[in-house]
Parts: structure tokens; sequence; C-alpha cells
């Protein structure tokens, strides 16, 4: 059994410490969270102790961390856990702050520990199947990605004022998609973005309205299309378009169910949000995680790949805001 300590135990801390306590081979050991309530009904929901940081990064038999807190807490975990010789899961963003990343990420490389951003949507079997798809050359060269992210409805306000932005935060996923099918970096990055959904949004300093494209030295496109509310559910689309086809990825449903009749067909609504669309991915990136503890190997999507997300969200923030692409 591999054991691990969680930081967090918020809602993608329910997430996380659910799918460990379901795993045959990792055992939840314990939860460390500032909110005590919140700790002791997580810990003793999966079976854990309510743990402080010193005792966690502290005891020889914890192999990893899993770190589902705050995003300002982030950089100064994997700090500590790579001095205490802990493989390190982290949600995303490792840091609002590039220099802070890199700061980071430096510890995370003295140390020689394993850093796992969580980047889920890679795991997605059916994205994962449309990649290996588009790398073995199915459609040939990649020209055209299209991505489509759109959430039900918006966070809290008080969320949106502390989350770093649209970009920073919803579409930095998406931008880690866009490099992963892309298979090359972007170089030059343009966004637009408007405040269509929610008045509070702005005032909070935000959008919740935008469309990104990224541009690649040889020439290959993508846009990134994402809102804040569809009325329909939560909208999870890829489009890859090459020199020899097309390979599209579509919407979950709650069924397959359509009805046929004299005013038309219909089928259910999409699911309904992240939770739902994106529990087999959360669950396999967890095994992804096992693997590289008890293998000793690098994670993919690694520590280079939380960075390279956040200097593209960082971009798409800067064009929004003076109407121009941004070189990188």
């Amino acid at each position: 059994m591999i054991n691990l300590c969680q930081f967090g135990a918020g809602r993608i801390g329910r997430v996380h410490a659910g799918n460990v306590a379901a795993s045959s081979r990792a055992r939840l050991v314990g939860v460390v969270d500032v909110d005590e309530a919140a700790a002791t009904e997580l810990a003793t929901r999966v079976g854990a102790q309510v743990v402080d940081a010193d005792v966690a990064f502290a005891d020889p038999q914890v192999a990893g961390v899993i770190i589902a807190s705050p995003t300002d807490t982030h950089a100064e975990l994997i700090e500590a856990a790579s001095r205490a010789g802990k493989a390190v899961f982290c949600e995303k963003p490792i840091d609002l702050d590039i220099a802070r990343i890199e700061t980071a990420l430096a510890a995370v490389e003295k140390a020689g520990v394993v850093l796992m951003v969580g980047f889920n949507r890679r795991f997605d079997p059916s994205f994962a199947a449309l990649r290996v798809a588009v790398r073995e050359g199915q459609i040939g060269a990649v020209e055209l990605v299209a991505i489509t992210s759109r959430d039900p409805a918006p966070p809290p306000v008080d969320y949106v004022a502390a989350s770093g932005g649209l970009f920073r935060d919803m579409m930095i996923h998406d931008l880690d998609m866009a490099r992963w099918l892309l298979d090359e970096e972007p170089v030059e990055v343009f966004a637009a973005a408007s405040c269509l959904v929610d008045p509070a949004i702005a005032a909070a300093g935000d959008v919740d309205t935008a469309v990104v494209t990224l541009k690649t030295a040889r020439g290959a496109l993508c846009q990134i299309s994402n809102s804040r509310r569809a009325a329909y559910g939560y909208d999870q689309r890829i489009e890859v378009f090459g020199s020899g086809g097309m390979l599209r990825a579509e919407n979950r449903f709650p069924t397959t169910v359509q009805r046929m009749d004299a005013n038309g067909a219909a089928t259910e609504k999409p699911v309904y949000f992240f939770l739902e669309r994106y529990a087999d991915a959360y669950r396999l990136e967890l095994e992804h995680f096992l693997d590289c503890i008890a293998e000793g190997r690098s994670p993919s999507p690694g520590a280079d790949d939380g960075r390279r997300a956040l200097v593209l969200a960082d971009a798409a923030t800067e064009s929004a805001r003076s109407g121009l692409p941004v070189r990188l």
C-alpha cells in the first residue's frame, strides 16, 4: 500500500480522498485542513486521521502528498513536501505568479521528487483516445484544434475575486489540453473577452466569456471558447482537424436515450458539472500518480506542464486587456 496524506478537505479534496479510499493500491492516512470540522468529517469518511502539516511531512510511512488546498498555499506546500522527500500531486495552478512557480520547481528539482500537476482532463478516456489517434497520424498533420469549455453557471463572486481570473482558473485546463493535442508549443496568443453573464464578475475585475487563439511556429492553430454559463449543462467538446481528416470528442450524457417524434428529436442535457463529467479522469489521474511513485518515473502532466500552462494563461490575460496578440 502507498500511504498518502492530503492537504485540503474541500470540494476537490473530497473527490481525491474518495478515489484514494476506493483504490486497492493506496491509503489516505492523514488529512490536513485549517477547517477542523471539514478535516474531521472527511477523515472519518475515508478512514484517515486529522493531522497537522509537520506530522504529515515527518511521517516516514507517508510516500506522497495530495495538495488540494487553496491556490495560495500550493507553492509553499510543494517546497515543504520536497524537503521531506515526499512525492507530490498538486491541483492546478501551482501558483498565480510565474516567479513563485519557478522557485517551487527549483526545490522539487533539488530534492529529486515526483511532482504531478492536476490537469485531469488528459485522463478523460475520450480525450486520451483522441490524442492517441492524433499521435498515430490517423488524421495526418494537425492544422486546427477547437476546444469548447463552458460551465453551467458562474462560481460565487468571492471565488472569482480570489481565483486569478478566468484565464488562470478556468481556461488553464484548456490551455494545457491545447499544448497536449498540438504537441508543439504555441508562439503567439490572442485573446478577446467580455463580461456577459454577471455584472458582479466584471466588478470583481474578471470576465466570464472568452475566446483565445493559439498559433505554433509551424502555423497550426487552436481556438478555445470559454463561458461561465451554458443553459444546457456542462459543455466539454474537442475537435482536431488535420490534413487527412478530423477527430472529435463529444459531451457526455446521463444516458444515450434519444426521443424522436413528429416535433423532432431530443436527448438529455449533458451531465451537469465537472464532478460527474470527469469522474473517470480523476480516478485514472490518481492511478498515474501511484504508478509514478511505485516506479520512480516522471509524471505527465508534470512540473513544466504546470508552468507552461500559466505562461499561456498570463499571455491570454495580457492580450485580452491590450487587444493585441502576445508573442512568446
